[in-house]
């Protein structure tokens, strides 16, 4: 039996039929002028009369981010520095780039005409970290806030913390004893409370510890996608951040009203007044943002080296042997003075400070920095739209064989003579140069001394590495040594 319609209900459904396919079409459409969009603004990053650098610039609005992220890194600038030369255009993250990887041009970005280049991060991490820290400023505020960082963590500044910090690393390392530890993440408590006392000038325990809870709450989203969405790791980040801003101020406020200062980065902020204004100091939130700044780049870039020192020095069994006999000749002359370390015991300590050199250089825990032109610039014969970001490739520098030989290989005797200037750039280089670098190195040679003279290595294990580790560590207690078993799985 045929059913047929009648003319009124015929009509309606032929009318819902029409809807529904141009509400199905709408989508298809919007996506077709999102790509057209995306097309466009392509096309605007090449000024047809002007001389880009040579690359690829990928898909549009991708880029080649998606290849960045599946290759190893060192491949992914090598390859495009063989086919296009040492200045080569790409688009990553969202943004048109222009990549360096030559000593001379990256002095220009970061030294000779830094003027022209700003440093600048993506809007998420200025947020976590806070807007008024100095690391996303230029001009006059940057220089006040530098002079007064550096000042706090000058050698004459820090060499009284050797003892405090050798404290740390004797009450760090027993809790290793009879467990396995992921060695990164021990390596960020070693280097977190360095960081707060060097922050605060002392440690009050309760303060502190809710300060560094609301700071490894932090840390989980600063690398996660910007979705300040309820739930996930970016809205968590920001309550976390918005958390600590307010304990940083309530620990302000107290010294304010106590008029005293205190010790530490903090003591510094409190006590400065600008010298054309005797009564403008500097507000709580710029404070508060900068002490955040300055820890979390203290922490974690520090305990990152750590890790890799740990891994260098576990597959290099005779180079491991040569530190321990030099921390050992070091360790023989406290025992007999009945002492504990000191500044001037550090610079003893060639072989190691070799060692640390050289991991910076192999690891590039800082493969590249970012800078943005303020201008239209002409660069080394092209041209550099304002806008652009522009990428010193440290990695790239420290991986070249002309610098370098056998750049691959992990060997501390390179530096027995200083690298050619500009091609050693683990801090940076220029007026954003990292200021606590001198702290660095101090922490990692007091945490050496005691780990060498007081643990020693089994023999390395076999496994295969990639560009990112983990590192455990198993401790066995023995009544008179104690022994790294020390593996290391893929993230």
């Amino acid at each position: 039996m045929q059913l047929s319609l009648s003319p009124p209900l015929a009509f309606a459904t032929s009318r819902y039929s029409q809807v529904q396919v141009v509400f199905l079409m709408v989508p298809g459409v919007l996506f077709c002028c999102f790509l057209l969009l995306l097309v466009y603004l392509q096309w605007q990053y090449h000024p047809k009369d002007k001389r880009l650098p040579p690359g690829s610039m990928g898909w549009p609005y991708i880029g080649e981010t998606l290849k960045l992220y599946a290759e190893n890194p060192n491949s992914f600038f090598f390859n495009r520095q063989k086919r296009f030369g040492d200045i080569f255009k790409t688009h990553i993250l969202g943004c048109p780039c222009v990549m360096i990887s030559s000593p001379e041009a990256a002095r220009i970005v970061l030294v000779t005409r830094a003027h022209l280049f700003k440093p600048t991060y993506p809007t998420s991490k200025e947020k976590m970290i806070g807007p008024e820290a100095l690391f996303f400023h230029q001009g006059a505020y940057h220089s006040r806030l530098k002079k007064l960082v550096q000042a706090s963590f000058l050698p004459s500044a820090i060499r009284g913390s050797v003892s405090e910090i050798e404290q740390i690393v004797l009450r760090f390392l027993p809790s290793w004893k009879n467990t396995t530890i992921n060695t990164l993440q021990e390596m960020k408590r070693y280097a977190f409370d360095v960081a707060v006392i060097s922050a605060f000038g002392e440690k009050q325990d309760l303060e502190m510890e809710g300060i560094k809870h609301l700071y490894q709450r932090l840390e989980k989203g600063y690398n996660s996608m910007p979705l300040d969405l309820p739930g996930t790791p970016f809205h968590k980040a920001m309550k976390a951040r918005k958390q600590l801003n307010e304990t940083l101020k309530k620990l302000i406020q107290k010294r304010r009203q106590s008029r005293r200062q205190g010790g530490g980065l903090l003591g510094v902020l409190l006590g400065d007044k600008d010298d054309e204004k005797l009564n403008n100091q500097l507000s709580d939130s710029q404070i508060a943002d900068n002490i955040i700044g300055v820890i979390f780049a203290a922490h974690d870039t520090t305990a990152s080296v750590l890790t890799w020192i740990l891994k260098y020095l576990h597959d290099n069994e005779d180079l491991l042997e040569a530190v321990t006999r030099e921390q050992e000749g070091i360790r023989s002359k406290l025992v007999e003075a009945n002492r504990g370390l000191t500044w001037d015991d550090t610079r003893r300590m060639p072989l190691t400070s070799r060692v640390i050199q050289e991991t910076l250089r192999t690891a590039s825990i800082l493969s590249f920095t970012f800078r943005e032109a303020v201008q239209d610039v002409e660069f080394e014969g092209f041209f550099i739209p304002k806008g652009w970001k522009v990428l010193p490739l440290f990695r790239s520098i420290h991986h070249c064989a002309d610098f370098f030989p056998r750049p691959e290989k992990f060997d501390p005797s390179r530096f027995e003579v200083p690298p050619k200037p500009n091609t050693f750039m683990p801090f940076g280089n220029g007026l954003h140069s990292c200021p606590g670098s001198e702290l660095a190195k101090l922490e990692m040679l007091i945490l050496l001394h005691h780990l060498t003279t007081t643990y020693r290595s089994l023999p390395p294990l076999s496994l295969s590495y990639t560009l990112i580790y983990h590192t455990r560590v198993k401790i066995t207690h023995d009544d008179k040594l104690n022994y790294i078993n020390q593996r290391i799985w893929v993230i």
